[in-house]
């Protein structure tokens, strides 16, 4: 009883349109990142489906660190939608690969933009309420670079996502909000699984676009 309280004691709380919300939210990241596990162009409609909702939640909730990773990410599912179904002459132009120096450089300097921005936001906001400000500052700018390169099709971006993910477990344990944090762990789980099936698919054509 006291786990259940745990992790689902805050929700007595909310309000029933936010907990359908969430649930929602929920569900459609799960189907998301199975289908991007699958290497399948539908990780994209389902991710801007369950970001949307998380950008609505997470502002009720004043989590701006992480309503700023939903908003980015809802973009960039439009843009890799948009650079996954791209073909030239009926050919896929982006398979899966794996990131080179100067993708690496980019995604560096990403994430150090995106922790300036973020740390901007937090000040300008006054936000900076206790460390786990600066731990979210870390995994929205971490996150940031895990979607730039999934947008790309790039293979390490299950890992760039692993460790945003693992950060984030106890993180949402510790605002309160139990069902994202459970969400995260199977989020943690599968992009290790995820990681270990694109290795097979790369240098090969996807099996589905």
């Amino acid at each position: 009883m006291k786990v259940f309280d745990f992790l689902f004691g805050q929700y007595s709380d909310y309000s029933v349109v936010h907990i359908v919300f969430e649930a929602i939210a929920i569900i459609a990241s799960v189907i998301s990142v199975l289908y991007s596990k699958k290497n399948n162009i539908l990780v994209f409609p389902y991710g801007i489906i369950s970001t949307g909702i998380f950008v609505y939640l997470l502002n009720e909730w004043n989590l701006v660190g992480d309503m700023i990773i939903n908003i980015y990410y809802f973009i960039m599912s439009i843009y890799g939608w948009y650079i996954w179904t791209r073909k030239d002459q009926n050919t896929i132009v982006t398979p899966i690969s794996q990131t080179v120096k100067r993708e690496w450089m980019r995604s560096t300097g990403l994430f150090l933009i995106s922790g300036v921005f973020v740390y901007f936001i937090y000040w300008k906001y006054d936000r900076f309420e206790n460390w786990v400000s600066y731990i979210d500052i870390l995994t929205t700018s971490i996150a940031f670079v895990g979607m730039y390169l999934m947008a790309l099709r790039k293979i390490e971006y299950w890992l760039v996502l692993l460790v945003a993910n693992v950060i984030s477990v106890p993180l949402y344990f510790y605002k309160g909000y139990g069902l994202t944090a459970l969400l995260f762990i199977f989020l943690s789980i599968i992009a290790w699984l995820g990681y270990q099936q694109w290795k097979k698919y790369l240098n090969k054509e996807p099996l589905t676009v």
